[in-house]
């Protein structure tokens, strides 16, 4: 019995030549345009949330202060106070109030020469986002009864 061999010629032409199809390069660039826009989006969302912490960081810094400052700088008041950073993209509002928390009760002598006050500070600002933000942050201060 004789067997034929083919050419390698003819091997060749039943095969599939190497390189790709154009749907799968279609197909390629469709997936490298997906996680080039999930990147994108999470790489410009991570900058928006810093923008935003940095923002709070300084509402929080500003409202630290105006606490400090009540009755540090001059003796507690009852009021309110507001005003806006130099920049005018922060406005803050102070409220002092005295409060009866501590006093004796009623009918009972007070001799105590001092009172207690509670500072209230609310800072706002427009967020990158364009929404009113704000930090609220409340204290208790010993000032004098006069």
């Amino acid at each position: 019995m004789i067997r034929l061999r083919p050419s390698p010629g003819r091997l060749r032409s039943g095969k599939r030549e190497g390189g790709f199809t154009l749907i799968e390069i279609v197909v390629a660039f469709v997936m490298l345009a997906l996680v080039l826009v999930t990147s994108f989006e999470i790489f410009t969302g991570g900058m928006r949330r810093a923008a935003d912490l940095e923002d709070y960081s300084r509402a929080l810094v500003i409202a630290q202060s105006k606490i400090a400052a009540a009755g540090a700088e001059e003796p507690f008041k009852e009021g309110d106070t507001q005003g806006e950073t130099e920049d005018r993209r922060f406005h803050w509002a102070v409220a002092i109030r005295r409060t009866d928390e501590g006093m004796p009760a009623p009918g009972q002598p007070n001799n105590n020469p001092y009172v207690l006050f509670r500072v209230d500070v609310r800072v706002g600002w427009v967020g990158a986002d364009t929404r009113e933000r704000s930090l609220a942050l409340s204290t208790l201060g010993l000032g004098s009864r006069l």
